[in-house]
């Protein structure tokens, strides 16, 4: 017979909860009411998100931003999915190893990885001098949004990999040889009974990989001011044209397209979960 677990009582609840929602009041509550109070304090009042999403200027804004961090995140699924699962299932000679190097962006601010974009594909960089030296032209890319791709990638890849391997760790081996047994081929396996099983991991890593690519400054802030994501027209606003109101309007909305794409992956990743039971 299992024990019965008794349900905790309601002062228990409350001593437990407490400390969470004391952050969560503090670091979001509180934050998210003051900047809908700012962003509606100005002339336009709450027309102010009338002009974000009719103006051309922040309407590109934020749709390079969601093009750009939906890029990174399909490359780095991608990217990961693959040697995430690769490394899980092989011997690799000396995996722990490589799998610390491909993990240790994580140690890195936006900032540091912002400048080895620029070494890497600068004016100065590594792939001016070899273009440099080859076609007599320095070769550059770290300026503008191939750099903003490269170095959201570098970060995106070990918050994905370690998720895939832990995932493809826990698969059922039974599955896939059944499947062999009835006569499908690698692709097959990898089709309808590799990816299924792993889609659940995949969804909700790739919501994070958005998120963050989203929310993103220090690396766009290191390579270019003028670059056109939502960040820095974020900051632009605040810093250098006082204009408070859009600021904080563009804050709430970055926030919210944010946490919609992380609703809908929960949701997906719940019905992914469901459907491989």
């Amino acid at each position: 017979m299992t024990p019965r677990t008794r349900a905790p009582s309601g002062r228990a609840l409350i001593v437990f909860a407490l400390p969470a929602l004391i952050v969560f009041l503090a670091f979001f509550c509180l934050p998210m009411a003051k900047l809908l109070a700012v962003s509606v304090a100005g002339d336009d009042g709450a027309g102010v998100y009338w002009t974000v999403l009719s103006s051309p200027r922040y309407l590109h804004s934020l749709l390079s931003t969601v093009l750009l961090s939906a890029t990174v995140t399909l490359a780095t699924l991608a990217i990961a999915g693959v040697a995430g699962t690769f490394l899980q299932r092989h011997p690799v000679p000396g995996k722990a190893v490589l799998v610390a190097m491909l993990t240790f962006p994580l140690a890195f601010p936006g900032v540091v990885i912002g400048f080895m974009v620029i070494m890497l594909g600068g004016r100065n960089g590594l792939l001016a001098s070899v273009g440099d030296l080859l076609a007599g032209e320095r070769w550059t890319f770290a300026y503008g949004m191939t750099g903003l791709f490269v170095g959201y990638l570098y970060f995106s890849i070990p918050r994905v990999i370690l998720t895939v391997m832990a995932a493809v760790e826990k698969l059922d081996a039974s599955l896939e040889e059944a499947a062999r047994s009835l006569g499908a081929g690698r692709w097959r396996v990898v089709r309808d009974v590799m990816l299924p099983a792993l889609m659940p991991a995949m969804i909700s890593s790739g919501a994070i990989c958005f998120a963050t690519s989203m929310g993103a400054f220090g690396t766009a802030f290191t390579l270019a001011t003028q670059l056109d994501v939502l960040p820095l027209t974020i900051y632009n606003e605040f810093t250098n044209y006082a204009n408070f109101g859009m600021a904080a309007a563009l804050s709430i909305l970055l926030g919210a397209v944010t946490w919609a794409l992380l609703a809908v992956a929960r949701h997906l990743s719940g019905n992914a979960v469901a459907a491989t039971a």
